[in-house]
Formats: C-alpha cells, structure tokens, sequence
C-alpha cells in the first residue's frame, strides 16, 4: 500500500517535470514566455471541462462497474500505452514526441485528482483503526514528501550524466525517450503494485470481518463479489476459498447466495457445507434449482442433510413423501435426523407418527452417533409432543455431545421448565461453552435468571463470571444497562470482570453504551472511588508498620500451615500475621491499579493507555518515568495529579500525602486500624479479610459483634474459618453456643475445624 502511494506521487512529479522540459523544447526564447502561458491557459481549460466531466459522470461509476483496483490501474494502463504509443510513432515520423507528452499528462490530471484520489481512502479501511491512522500519517508525511525528492534527485542524476555523455545537441532528443521510458517503467510497477495489493486485499477484509469492524458501507459489494467468485472458480486452496466464503456471509448474508448457489457443484464437499449453511440463513426460492441439482448426484451425507433443509423449509408447499424414503434405518443418521425434523414440522399426522417413532428409535439406541443426531434433531422439530419424556434421561447420558446437544435444544424449543440445566451448563468446562450458546439464543428471555446467578456472591467466581460473559454476548440494549447499571455498585474482582467484559464488547459498544448511562462524570467518580480505596489501604500498610518494623526478612517460611493451630510451637505472632495482612494488602493495591487502567479506557485511546501500562508495569525507572509522561499528556480528569502520584514509584507516605484532596488521613494504632480496615470488609477480597481475622487473633484486638457476624456469613470458606479461630481466643462462650449449628457447614475446611473445636470443648457431635 505504502509502494502504491509513492510511485503515484513519483509519476506525477517525471511526468509533470517532463512535461514542462518538452514544452520549452518546441518554443523558442522569443516567444517562450508568452507561447506556455497561452498554451497552458488552453490545456488548463480543456483539462478542467473534462475533469468536471468525468468526476460528474464517469468516475463514481466506473469504480462501482469495474471495482477499486481496476479503477485505479487505469491511469497506469493509460500512461503506458500512450507512452509505448508515442515512442513508436515517434521513431516513424507519425506524431511528434511532444504530442504524446501532452497526451500523458492530460490523462495523469484527469484521473489522478478523480479515480485516485477518490479510491485512496478505501484501501485503508480494512486496517485496523489503530494501524490506519498511523499508516495514512505515514503515507501523508513521509511517504509521499520523500517519494517527490528521491523523484527528484533521480532527475538531477539522469540530467547531470546524461550530458557528460551526450552532445548538447542531441541529449534534448535523448532526454525525452530516456524520460518516457522511465515513467512506462514506473507505471508499469505502479500495476505489479496493485496486483500484490488486490492479492492481500480479500484477506485483509476477511480479517476486519472477523473482528466486527467492516460493513456494507466500507466495500464495493459488486466488485467484491466479482473478486469471490474469480477466486472461487481457480484452482486455489480451500483456505482461501474458505475465507470468501467467510467474508460474502459477513458482509452481505441476504444474497450470499447470487454468489454461491450456481458454483455449489464445483466447490468441495467442506465448501457445500459452509456455503448451504451460510444460504440457509436466508433461503430463497431462485436457488432452488441449484440445490436439487446436489441431491440428484451422490454427496456426503451432511452436504445431504444441508440441502434437505434448505429445499424443504424454502418450497411453500413441499411434498413430505419425498422424505419419507430417508427415515430408513440404513439411511445414515444426519440425513435420516434431518429428515425426521422436516417432517414433524410440515407433514400431516401419519407422517408425523412415523417420524417420531424414527426419532425415539434414535434416542434409545445404544450408538452414540445416533443420540446425538436424533438429540439434534429435536431442535428442529415445532412440536416435540411425545419426545418430551426422554430429555431427563438425555441430560444424564454419558455422551458429553449428547447433553451439549440437548442444551442447544432446550434454547431452540424455548423449555423453560429446562432453564436451570443451561445455568448449571455454566458450571463445567466441559459444558460450558454449548452453555453459554444456548443462554445467548435466549437473549433477554434468560437475562433475569443470569443476572441473579451473576450477583449470587455464594457462587463460584468463576461461574459469576461467566454469566456476566454471557449477558455481554446477548448483546441487547437491555442486557448493556444491566452490565452498567452493576458497573457502578460491583467491586473488587466483581468490577474488574465486569470491567473488562464491556471493554470486550465489539464497535466499542460497551464503551458508548457506559458513557451514555454514566456519562465522563460517572467514570471520573468511579476512578476517585478506586483512589480513595487507595488511600485507605496506604493508611493501613502506614500504620502496621510498628508490628513489622522488628520482623527480621526470611523467618515466615511455612507460616500458612501454622495459620489453623494457635497453640503450636512457634505459632503465628503478631508480627507474621500484620506481614501476611500487608501481603494481601498491597496484593489489593495491584487490583485497584488494574481497574483505573481499565476505567481510563473508557475516556482514552487504547493504545496511549496501553503504552503506559506497559511501560508502569516494566519495573524499569526509565520505563515508568516514560508511562508516567505517557499518562500525563493524555489525561485530563481532576484527579489527574492524585492519580499519577499514585502509578509513580514513591513511598506510602509520600502518595497518601497527594491523596489528601480524595481522603484525609489519620494515624491510628494497629487495633484500631484493623477495626476500621474490616468495617469496610465488603470491599475487601477473600484472603485480606481472612488475614485481618488472623491478626486480630493473635494481637488480642476486640472486634465488634457486627463485624464478627459478618465474617461467619461471608461465603467463602477459610474466611470463615479464621473467623472461628479468633473466637476461640476472644469469646469461647460464644464459640460455645455456635460450634453446634456449624456441624454441616458445606466447606471442609470449616467443617473440619469444627470437629477439632468440638472435641477440645468436650462438645458432643449431634445427629
């Protein structure tokens, strides 16, 4: 592309130049200057009615005919053709050499400022938006600028030897051959160059497809699918012919067909099958004869099936005994499945018997090809009347194909008696992703159920995760306000998933979507939210100091095995336990820096907000000073001094000074900071809260009721566990009274540990 733009800068600038030198040749020095202001005042004004003309008329539509790349190779063509035209005649005494000059450059300004400069831009388009701004920066201010003086200096050479070699008389004559053959050279790369860039074209719009950024309006549909089929029909890879296909059902799916339906008998037996799959997303009658023709010759039996449906569910009024003949028992089971759907959706009451009896055949067998076929079908089927019965047993058959299948099912026949086993499809590798599918094709159907599993803080992060994922995918306004909405009371790793799930959202949806119901204000609040969490945590690592100053480095191996037994040798002190809470600490501290990256996308480039990340996160002091300057010359918030103070290299101290506009800060004894840092325990992450428990155990801290409650509710269960361990010491009355009603807690850990309580009380285990 770069090679493209110089080389036309570079034949504007020999056939601009030659031009010129020839039209001083043919006038003499009396009348020079007088003769080229009146001969240029004529070109100009023809060459403009003609421009007018062509950009009125001619231009718009010779790109839309004939496509961007043969549009721009004309110019080219025509420069060689008058070129090689105007040598020849030349040499024969035809046609003086300076005509054919005249004729070149009247073509170069008649098409370089109308075809050219309009299909320039669209060469860029399939480029990322990040590389094509940078791409056409280049082309603008280097390419061409450097492309016009290596043109000129070129010049100078050939004119500067040329008359050390030649005699002043016969190099004017020699010049002027020697330049037209070096624009016929240049326009002739100037055509390889687009050659290699049509070649690459088709791929680089195949991967803007891929990733959402290309659409109807960014292509010439005509001359594209032109290009498919030219490609389709030579003897080319399946991979590349692949990606046509990929790319005509991206871009234009309604009539994908035009394109494919009269090549389906050359294609490959893979290439029938995507191709009637991307058909059948918009069947239509006029590809009826097409697809008949496939069933009439031997095919395999999933290109078989493909075009079963599509003859089928497109005909107004097909003829159901056709089908019939294919629910055979040594018909193979995709066409035979395939069959059997078609039929109880569009045949009368016997027919519909037969099928299901096919169907229920399929489903018991002891094959698992047959199951997941005859389960597959069922998605297709209207009505599944009788079949109902066998989908428990479906959902607990050993074929991990069979039960994804049926999660697919459920979601096409709408069974929201099913709906929990789609939810709990989350929860394991192996079904999740037909999960999530499923959960999608239900789009706001399901979104009540995904938002109460995504807030169930007693469910696995994991699987919160998830769902969040899926409401993304839905993708409906609906499911975006929800996302945002949850943005701005979600927190710690809750945030940070949700975070990064809207910054995922393709077209930057997530991102307009969240300045549309937040706003910059809301986005700003939410950095000063994570600053001001900052500060609170710089205030508790502050004030433990005195616990940690004496701890000599190196002694904690193996303090998380001592962490269960107080009473061990050597058990947990009171300096270990505030070492370990600072650890989990500074480990939270990492977390908020992560989200005030993540928050800044929403109000900055991409690139200048990874670049600084980059850089902060390189460790370097010179790779941090120069994110640091990254960040201060893109953002703009009021907190922006708090914030780089915050990402900088300093001490606590030194950052929780610059805070002091977001929180004001009070030195407090460790006892109280840790009563303090746990009345905030909804913002804190699991093991944080667990180390705070711990060290309230060791240094003999009283800890409200509240708070103590709070810590036995919370889901997680070593948190719970450190909780009991801290009662033990502070209140063994209490401990007393709830060891019984703990006996089945569902995590072994604390289960456990009340058993060992339990019988160092002289409690007895009850049934």
């Amino acid at each position: 592309m770069v090679t493209f733009f110089v080389l036309v800068e570079a034949l504007y600038v020999l056939i601009d130049f030659q031009f010129f030198s020839e039209l001083e040749l043919q006038l003499d020095a009396a009348s020079l200057a007088a003769g080229i202001a009146v001969f240029l005042g004529l070109f100009n004004g023809v060459l403009g009615i003609f421009e007018l003309i062509t950009q009125w008329f001619a231009s718009s539509r010779l790109v839309e005919r004939i496509g961007v790349f043969r549009a721009g190779a004309i110019l080219p063509m025509l420069v060689i053709a008058i070129g090689i035209g105007s040598i020849i005649s030349s040499w024969n005494g035809w046609v003086t050499l300076f005509v054919g000059i005249v004729a070149i450059k009247f073509v170069d300004e008649l098409f370089h400022y109308t075809l050219i400069e309009g299909t320039g831009p669209v060469l860029f388009q399939p480029l990322p938006e990040s590389q094509r701004n940078n791409l056409q920066a280049r082309v603008n201010g280097v390419a061409e600028p450097l492309a016009t003086g290596v043109a000129g200096v070129g010049m100078w050479t050939v004119i500067t030897f040329g008359k050390r070699f030649f005699d002043d008389e016969a190099w004017p004559a020699i010049q002027s051959q020697l330049f037209v053959w070096i624009i016929i050279a240049v326009g002739i790369a100037w055509v390889i160059a687009i050659w290699l860039m049509r070649s690459r074209y088709v791929e680089l719009l195949v991967f803007s497809a891929e990733r959402g950024r290309l659409g109807v309006s960014d292509v010439d549909l005509r001359a594209l699918k032109r290009s498919v089929v030219e490609t389709l029909e030579k003897h080319k890879s399946d991979a590349d012919k692949r990606s046509c296909v990929e790319l005509l059902t991206q871009i234009d799916p309604k009539n994908v067909g035009d394109a494919l339906a009269p090549l389906l008998e050359t294609l490959s037996p893979s290439l029938k099958r995507q191709s009637l799959e991307a058909m059948l997303n918009y069947p239509n009658p006029q590809y009826l004869t097409h697809v008949r023709d496939l069933i009439a010759t031997p095919q395999q039996p999933e290109v078989l099936a493909l075009a079963l449906r599509y003859i089928w569910l497109t005909e107004k009024t097909p003829n159901m005994e056709q089908l019939q003949p294919y629910l055979r028992p040594e018909v193979d089971p995709v066409v035979r499945s395939t069959a059997a759907a078609l039929i109880m959706r569009k045949g009368d009451r016997n027919q519909k018997a037969e099928a299901t009896n096919t169907l229920r055949l399929m489903l018991t067998s002891q094959q698992e090809r047959e199951r997941v076929m005859g389960t597959q079908a069922l998605g297709e089927a209207e009505y599944l009347q009788g079949l109902r019965l066998y989908i428990p047993s479906l959902l607990k058959d050993e074929s991990l194909r069979v039960r994804c299948a049926l999660l697919e099912v459920i979601a096409s026949t709408h069974l929201e008696e099913y709906y929990p086993s789609l939810l709990r499809g989350l929860y394991y590798k192996s079904t999740r992703e037909a999960a999530m599918r499923s959960l999608v094709r239900l789009e706001n159907e399901v979104l009540d159920r995904l938002v109460a599993l995504a807030e169930d803080i007693n469910k696995p992060d994991l699987v919160r995760m998830y769902a969040w994922n899926t409401i993304a995918e839905i993708g409906t306004p609906e499911t975006l306000n929800v996302l945002i909405s949850h943005l701005m009371t979600a927190w710690g790793m809750n945030r940070r998933n949700i975070l990064r799930i809207v910054l995922k959202i393709p077209n930057d949806r997530g991102i307009e979507a969240a300045l549309d119901r937040l706003g910059r204000s809301g986005i700003e609040l939410m950095i000063d939210q994570e600053l001001m969490f900052l500060g609170r945590i710089y205030g508790t690592l502050i004030d433990l100091e005195p616990l940690t100053e004496n701890l000599m480095a190196g002694v904690i191996d193996g303090i998380p095995t001592m962490l269960l037994d107080s009473n061990a040798k050597g058990g947990l002190t009171p300096e270990y336990a505030a070492t370990l809470l600072q650890r989990s600490l500074r480990d939270l501290e990492s977390d908020a820096e992560e989200r005030l990256f993540l928050l800044m996308r929403f109000l900055y480039p991409l690139s200048s907000i990874q670049a600084a990340t980059f850089n902060l996160k390189s460790g370097s002091q010179t790779s941090m000073a120069r994110g640091i300057e990254i960040l201060d010359n893109t953002i703009d918030i009021p907190s922006k001094r708090a914030l780089l103070s915050v990402l900088d290299g300093q001490s606590y101290r030194e950052k929780l000074q610059n805070l002091t506009d977001t929180i004001n800060y009070t030195p407090m004894n460790p006892s109280d900071r840790l009563r303090r840092l746990l009345e905030l325990r909804h913002f804190l992450s699991d093991w944080p809260l667990a180390c705070c428990y711990h060290l309230a155990r060791v240094a003999r801290t009283a800890l409200t009721t509240e708070q103590t409650i709070g810590g036995l509710r919370h889901p997680t269960g070593f948190v719970r566990e450190a909780v009991l361990s801290y009662l033990k010491v502070a209140s063994p009355r209490a401990l007393l009274e709830l060891l019984p009603k703990m006996q089945s807690d569902p995590d072994p850990l604390v289960s456990a540990q009340v058993q060992v309580l339990m019988s160092e009380l002289g409690l007895e285990r009850s049934a």
